[in-house]
């Protein structure tokens, strides 16, 4: 694999450029569209401060992580690159790689846990991936892509590595440069590529919005993690929220983002739940949980936002019928498994 891109790169010394965001939008426009920032009157209502949402759920496949993905790919490709790829996933990351590997000639395997998304495991079969069940959770599927790739000659292509915070931050490239005055975002945390280039294209552009972390409750180790200024990994991650659902932070991330968020805040199932369905009344959007808790960190933190300037980040639209048919049914009195 090229040394150029996926080689390692410490951001704390070696910060992602204006230069090489504007790049890596620029090439990534050519496959995928840009997505809406858009204010909804209803939520700003509701919670008395000016919301605006960043539609990453408008993406082709449903998520921000599909910018990452064709930025690597396709740098990789211009560099001669010709290996399959392989990479574990909930869904969202998997669902990334293989459109990347259709548009560019490569063959994807991806490797998800049993019980997985089945409306995400279709969706990656759609595209072209060889769709691998393994384990109880991310990261026993984690651990076999790692072996299948050294077993095969794969090459491994990590959830979180620099080169996909350069190409899923262009999301937030778009954002701070559309939306004018923003005081504050709240971004969910998963593996934490999608917060860290938020925060990379914040300091690229000189920006001084906050930016909130946003877990579930049920998979706190990165909110574990910073608090103890340690890693902290968790026994299990069962939440609604499957693109949350991480046991054990990237140590890559945590360092990153650790001195750079102004908190990571935990938020509850019913919190996710009511806040994908205050989305899809409110916006008439249909948001994934995980993509949701942004919104469910804005709503905990209610009272302290009045009158403020807001961003919530939409990341996903991938839901399965059986979730959305529980989340839609849930009424608040009862516990959602």
């Amino acid at each position: 694999m090229t040394k150029k891109i996926l080689s390692h790169r410490d951001l704390e010394k070696n910060p992602i450029s204006l230069k090489e965001f504007k790049e890596c939008a620029s090439f990534i426009g050519a496959y995928l569209p840009s997505t809406p920032e858009l204010t909804w009157p209803l939520l700003s209502e509701r919670f008395n401060c000016e919301i605006f949402t960043k539609h990453e759920n408008h993406l082709p496949t449903g998520s921000f992580k599909v910018r990452g993905g064709v930025w690597t790919l396709g740098k990789l490709q211009e560099e001669g690159f010709n290996r399959n790829i392989i990479a574990a996933t909930r869904g969202n990351h998997g669902q990334s790689i293989a459109y990347a590997a259709r548009a560019f000639g490569v063959q994807a395997i991806v490797v998800v846990p049993q019980g997985n998304n089945l409306d995400k495991n279709r969706s990656m079969r759609a595209l072209g991936a060889e769709v691998i069940e393994h384990g109880e959770d991310f990261d026993a599927a984690l651990a076999c892509a790692k072996k299948m790739s050294e077993k095969k000659n794969l090459e491994f292509l990590p959830s979180y590595h620099p080169a996909l915070v350069t190409g899923v931050g262009t999301y937030a490239l778009e954002f701070l440069t559309a939306v004018s005055g923003l005081e504050i975002v709240y971004v969910p945390i998963g593996l934490g590529s999608g917060i860290a280039g938020f925060i990379a294209a914040k300091e690229a552009l000189g920006h001084c919005v906050e930016v909130v972390g946003v877990v579930s409750e049920k998979a706190d180790a990165y909110a574990s993690s910073w608090e103890s200024r340690k890693m902290v990994s968790t026994l299990n991650a069962n939440t609604i929220a499957d693109g949350l659902a991480v046991r054990e932070p990237s140590v890559e991330a945590l360092n990153y983002i650790s001195s750079r968020v102004v908190r990571i805040i935990r938020v509850s199932e019913t919190d996710i739940i009511q806040a994908t369905k205050v989305l899809l009344s409110d916006t008439h959007n249909l948001v994934e949980p995980a993509g949701a808790a942004s919104l469910a960190g804005l709503m905990k933190e209610q009272s302290e936002m009045i009158g403020r300037r807001v961003g919530v980040i939409l990341t996903g639209s991938n839901i399965d019928q059986i979730t959305l048919t529980k989340i839609i049914s849930y009424g608040g009195s009862k516990k959602c498994d």
